[in-house]
C-alpha cells in the first residue's frame, strides 16, 4: 500500500503544469454538473406532476412518422465519434505527424459544431411547441428550467471546445509547436502536451454528455 502511494505522488509531481491544471479544472466541473443533475433528479422525484415522457416530446416525425429520440440519438454518435477522431489526433501529435493531428483535429471539430447545431434545432422545436424555464404545456413545469439549463452549459463546454479546436489545429498544422513559436497557447519547443490537454477536456464533455443523455432522455 506505502508503494502504491508513493507511486501516485511521483507520478503527480511528475506531470505537467498545465495537465495538472486541467485535471483540476476538470474535477471542480464534475462538481458542477454533478449539482445539476443531483438537483435535476430530486425536482424530478419531488414533483407532484406529471413528467412529460422523453420518448414522446423528444421525437422527431420523419415520413409522417414519429421517431423517438432519434435526434438524441444521432447527437450523442455525433460526440462519442469526435472522441475517437480525438485520441487519434493525440496519438499523431505525439508521433510528429502535425498535419494528420491537425485534420483529425478539425474533423473532432466538425463533430462538435455539428452538435451544437442539433442542440439549437432541438431547442428550437421545444421553444416552437411551447416549452420555456418557467412553464411548458406537457407537464411539469420544472422540465423547461432543468432541460434548458443542464443541456445549454454543456452545450457552452462544446463551444468553448470547438473554438480550442480550431485554434490548436491552427498551430499544430503550422508547425508552431516544432519550432517554440510564441503566442496563444504556446509551449515548449517540440512538445504536443497541449493537444493532449485539449483531448483531456473533450473527452470530458463527451463523458458528461452520456450521463445526460442516461438521465434526461432515458429516464
Amino acid at each position: 500500500m506505502v508503494a502504491d502511494w508513493s507511486s501516485d505522488q511521483r507520478s503527480f509531481k511528475s506531470a505537467s503544469w498545465g495537465k495538472a491544471m486541467m485535471w483540476i479544472f476538470l474535477v471542480s466541473d464534475t462538481f458542477v454538473f454533478s449539482c445539476f443533475l443531483i438537483s435535476y433528479m430530486t425536482v424530478r422525484m419531488s414533483t407532484t406532476v406529471e413528467w412529460p415522457h422523453p420518448s414522446e416530446i423528444f421525437a422527431l416525425e420523419i415520413g409522417g412518422k414519429k421517431i423517438p429520440l432519434i435526434l438524441i440519438a444521432i447527437m450523442t454518435f455525433d460526440l462519442i465519434t469526435s472522441s475517437g477522431t480525438m485520441a487519434m489526433a493525440v496519438n499523431f501529435a505525439y508521433a510528429r505527424e502535425r498535419r494528420k493531428a491537425a485534420i483529425l483535429m478539425l474533423v473532432t471539430a466538425f463533430f462538435g459544431a455539428a452538435f451544437v447545431g442539433m442542440q439549437a434545432f432541438e431547442w428550437t422545436k421545444l421553444i416552437h411547441e411551447g416549452v420555456r424555464p418557467w412553464g411548458n404545456p406537457f407537464g411539469a413545469a420544472q422540465f423547461g428550467s432543468s432541460f434548458f439549463m443542464i443541456t445549454g452549459f454543456h452545450g457552452f463546454h462544446v463551444s468553448i471546445g470547438v473554438i480550442f479546436l480550431l485554434l490548436i489545429a491552427r498551430a499544430v498544422w503550422r508547425g508552431d509547436y516544432d519550432v517554440g513559436r510564441r503566442g496563444f497557447f504556446t509551449s515548449r519547443k517540440g512538445r504536443y502536451e497541449i493537444v493532449e490537454i485539449m483531448g483531456l477536456y473533450w473527452h470530458f464533455v463527451d463523458l458528461v454528455w452520456v450521463f445526460i443523455f442516461a438521465f434526461f432522455y432515458l429516464w
